[in-house]
């Protein structure tokens, strides 16, 4: 008795270039190893699959309810992407530019002051 195939994609960004590819695998198979199985870490030497977050049309897995990368099983048109690593937590630059933010309001209301009291006289 053979397998059913189902048609996937998997799919990996750099900043200057992607990769997409096609897959048949058979029903059943995790994100995980259709990614594995898709060699798409041969078209990128720093891509460690086993070691990226994953995703399916922007969900990630292990989140929100869905399945880790290696129990979500693949449905038919499913598109799997791998995930770069953040180089900066976005919280973290969030919180840089609220910083910033309140120290530019801190020194124009400082310098506001400081022309109304020569200028006043």
């Amino acid at each position: 008795m053979t397998k059913e195939l189902i048609s996937i994609e998997v799919a990996y960004a750099l900043p200057d270039r992607q990769k997409i590819l096609p897959l048949q695998v058979a029903m059943g198979t995790t994100a995980l190893d259709a990614a594995l199985q898709s060699g798409i870490q041969n078209h990128f030497s720093d891509l460690n699959v086993e070691q990226s977050e994953m995703g399916i049309f922007g969900n990630q897995l292990g989140t929100r309810g869905l399945a880790a990368p290696s129990e979500y099983q693949v449905r038919e048109g499913d598109r799997i992407e791998i995930y770069r690593p953040l180089l900066v937590d976005p919280k973290e630059v969030r919180r840089q530019r609220a910083e910033e933010a309140k120290r530019k309001r801190k020194e124009a209301e400082t310098s506001g002051q400081s022309e109304e009291s020569s200028s006043g006289g």
